[in-house]
């Protein structure tokens, strides 16, 4: 008679440690449009959320609170006769970019919070204005306010409506934040000056050339069916005019074209979808294209000529998205591919390996100030294990084991 083995203490340990780690990995979505659908009393206010495109950026945002407001509160607010535009503004400014559940509300340190919105990653708000000021009033009660309405507070916590901890929480707070810049008259998609925005905000080089390339107007004519732009900020420019000056009139259209997607990419969806990018300068014969990376927070351009990153966002309102890069995207249609890099020598070769060097390393064609070894690091290692691939080998090693 065979006895039956008991697996040891160390394999049921394994276990559960295992399918923990499982449900860890997963992610939690959202959809505020059906959340908000569960309550008849906030039908108008997500029937505008939808409207105004902001339900499509809280659904991909990870971390975020929606201070919701009944219908009673939307009919104050419509009966401004507001733009559909400015009405987003308004709105935005209802949605942080930060977990705030009912617990930590009324737990919020030294009594008040100062926690940016949606409005502010606009960069419509100027100053600090697309903040909101959370204050634990005492009793129960929190207060909240726009941070340009002179400190007043508009509307108070009412209840929670729903919560998926650190995730998405809903709340409802009294009545709509009142907010002078928010409120402001917005333009519409087709009214946006994109070289004006540019020019205020340290892209003013880029601007110029794509008035004078005459390419401007391919820009503009996309934004209304959505439109990201990179544009290499006036210091970059600097340091690569003499290349541009060098390119044919066909050329420099090609290349400004290529920093723009027809199609809008927040910095959100730029992280979650990697891969191969058409551009505007995209046609039959050439592809102009180019890889989108992420590697946690940063965001990279890869093209088989350079690697560029985003610095920062000049604009974000769907259906315009502008963001700053620290190098000028360069097609392989234009510019030589970056060398590959030769294996490094042996101990013993490396007098032998100080020779005269030939016409080889002047063959790269790659704008002067423009550092492909960015491209050649990434693409010249053996892709490693991640901490949470180890974990997984090392449990169902420990697993496997035990079991046989």
């Amino acid at each position: 008679m065979t006895r039956k083995v008991m697996p040891p203490l160390s394999v049921m340990l394994a276990l559960p440690l295992l399918f923990l780690f499982l449900s860890s990995t997963g992610t939690h979505a959202h959809n505020i449009t059906r959340i908000l659908a569960k309550h008849p009393d906030f039908s108008t206010f997500n029937h505008y959320l939808t409207l105004t495109h902001l339900a499509s950026e809280i659904n991909r945002r990870l971390t975020i609170t929606v201070l919701a407001v009944d219908n009673a509160a939307m009919s104050s607010l419509l009966s401004k006769h507001l733009s559909l535009y400015t009405i987003r503004n308004v709105l935005s400014l209802h949605v942080l970019v930060d977990y705030f559940g009912s617990k930590k509300l009324h737990q919020i340190t030294n009594g008040t919070a100062l926690t940016s919105t949606m409005f502010q990653a606009t960069g419509s708000a100027p100053g600090s204005s697309g903040y909101v000021n959370i204050t634990n009033l005492k009793a129960g009660k929190v207060g909240f306010g726009a941070e340009d309405n002179d400190g007043k507070l508009d509307a108070v916590y009412v209840k929670s409506v729903e919560e998926i901890p650190y995730n998405i929480s809903v709340i409802q707070i009294s009545q709509v934040l009142t907010s002078p810049e928010a409120e402001a008259p917005t333009a519409g998609p087709s009214d946006l000056n994109l070289t004006a925005i540019l020019s205020k905000q340290g892209c003013k080089t880029f601007a110029d050339l794509l008035i004078s390339s005459g390419v401007g107007s391919t820009f503009n004519e996309n934004i209304d069916g959505g439109l990201t732009v990179f544009c290499p900020t006036d210091t970059v420019l600097s340091g690569f005019m003499p290349k541009y000056k060098n390119l044919t009139a066909p050329q420099k259209v090609s290349l400004l074209l290529y920093h723009g997607i027809p199609v809008y990419q927040s910095l959100q969806m730029l992280k979650s979808s990697n891969g191969v990018v058409n551009t505007l300068a995209t046609d039959g014969a050439n592809k102009y294209d180019f890889t989108v990376q992420n590697d946690g927070e940063e965001v990279t351009l890869k093209t088989k000529v350079v690697t560029a990153k985003i610095t920062g966002t000049v604009k974000d309102e769907e259906p315009l998205v502008v963001y700053k890069i620290n190098k000028v995207l360069l097609p392989k249609e234009l510019f030589k591919a970056a060398p590959t890099p030769k294996p490094a020598p042996a101990p013993k070769a490396e007098a032998e390996a100080e020779a005269p060097k030939g016409d080889d390393a002047s063959d790269a064609d790659a704008p002067e100030g423009d550092d492909v070894g960015d491209q050649t690091a990434d693409n010249n290692g053996a892709a490693g294990l991640d901490g949470g691939k180890l974990v997984m080998v090392f449990l169902s090693s420990c697993v496997g084991f035990w079991l046989v």
